[in-house]
């Protein structure tokens, strides 16, 4: 690992709270000093940061890959490769593979292809085996093994007793369990969300109150077994509300996350039956979405992420009932925050923060800040910077996103990997 100084950048670290104009020194992939005073040694690498800010990188808790058996819709190096264009150096890959990531063989397997990628994996585990809903799998060697949290992917564990018992025995060694707010005898064959609008187009539909249900009853259970809980994807008003109230009387073990594409669009981008903005939670009202907005400016909302989910083109180039729901967007987490932070709607230190050092405590990572010590995996952004999202032009394997031809403000320089800068752009 070489010597690197990033010289007059704009510091930011949410989990300090420093906001400075400085340098940053680091050696051997670490960060051996930062600030406004400090000088680069001779014959060092320097990378110029003025007019940008330096935050540490983001860490992306939700990215869905085709690999293992469907690399059609992304491998491991082409969502690192997207990973790194859109400042990410950590991401969580969910146990949607085939097979699915289930045993301890399957998260050393990923855990080892992760290995000499340009930046770190870390696994997300299914909760029950082949995510079939009932059989538990083996979460605590899986979390020994190396495993960070623990899902059941897009389909929800319906059964509460089985969900008692999941946050029961995780909570004996803390490990994280995430859970789809989502209530399937309300939501099952419905496309969008439950409004004037869906009905005018005539799509089947699914009330909010799906979502806030699930919710309800998940955090029930946390208070009751003492599990850590990580509400997954919530993108309702009625929701943020839950988990305000849940956080009042029981914060320590609640936790949620939200994707950007719920902070940056509502159901009107659906338009005239865009398959590329069928997502799964569905875009909701814009009231949802201004209540969003305000729930990670407040640090109700604790996480945001991508929530990446590649499809291949003859998956969404289909009528709006028929395509599959998803979207890829580590390329386009950061840009489309910073739009909204440009817009006002968004602090940037707290949107900062929902990418860093926030998904870091959960995780129990040492990454996701700026300190002394710490790993040198940083972004250098342009904050103001004008582009237009080109899908053919994004890094990942698949191209599915609702941004495609989007005006966005903002956009990532430079990444840094342990010191070394694995992405300019």
């Amino acid at each position: 690992m070489s010597a690197l100084f990033i010289k007059n950048t704009r510091i930011l670290d949410p989990d300090s709270g420093y906001d400075a104009i400085g340098h940053i020194l680091i050696q051997d992939g670490r960060i051996t000093d930062f600030g406004e005073n400090i000088k680069a040694p001779k014959s060092i690498k320097t990378l110029d940061g003025t007019g940008l800010i330096c935050a540490p990188g983001l860490i992306d808790m939700r990215v869905t890959t085709g690999e293992p058996g469907r690399e059609n819709r992304e491998t491991l190096e082409t969502a690192a490769q997207a990973a790194i264009a859109g400042g990410v150096t950590s991401m969580v890959i969910m146990p949607e593979t085939n097979p699915v990531i289930d045993d301890l063989s399957l998260v050393d397997f990923l855990q080892r292809r992760g290995a000499d990628l340009p930046v770190n994996i870390h696994i997300g585990a299914a909760l029950t085996k082949g995510l079939d809903g009932r059989s538990m799998t083996e979460i605590g060697l899986m979390a020994d093994a190396g495993a960070v949290l623990f899902s059941n992917g897009q389909t929800p564990i319906t059964d509460a007793q089985i969900m008692r018992r999941l946050l029961s025995y995780s909570a004996s060694f803390g490990a994280l369990i995430a859970n789809r707010a989502l209530t399937p005898a309300l939501s099952d064959n419905t496309v969008a969300h439950e409004s004037d609008f869906a009905a005018r187009l005539g799509l089947s539909a699914a009330p909010a109150a799906s979502e806030r249900i699930m919710a309800e009853r998940d955090i029930a259970l946390a208070e009751l077994t003492g599990g850590r809980l990580l509400v997954d994807l919530i993108s309702s008003a009625q929701t943020v509300d839950v988990i305000r109230r849940a956080k009042a009387t029981f914060h320590k073990n609640i936790a949620c996350s939200v994707s950007i594409n719920h902070l940056a669009l509502n159901e009107i981008d659906i338009g005239d039956y865009r398959s590329f903005a069928k997502l799964a939670p569905p875009l909701r009202e814009e009231y949802d979405r201004q209540a969003l907005l305000r729930a990670v400016n407040d640090g109700t909302l604790d996480v945001i992420v991508s929530d990446h989910n590649p499809r291949p083109a003859g998956e969404k180039r289909l009528p709006y009932a028929e395509a599959s729901s998803g979207a890829v967007g580590l390329e386009i987490l950061l840009a489309a925050g910073l739009s909204q932070v440009a817009d006002g709607a968004l602090d940037l230190m707290a949107f900062l923060a929902a990418l860093t050092c926030n998904p870091a405590k959960l995780l129990g990572l040492n990454t996701g800040r700026i300190a002394t010590g710490a790993p040198a995996d940083l972004v250098l952004f342009a904050p103001n910077r004008p582009w237009v999202c080109d899908s053919e032009q994004l890094k990942s394997r698949s191209k599915n996103t609702p941004f495609d031809g989007r005006r966005m403000t903002g956009k990532a320089v430079h990444t840094v990997k342990d010191g070394d800068v694995v992405y300019s752009g």
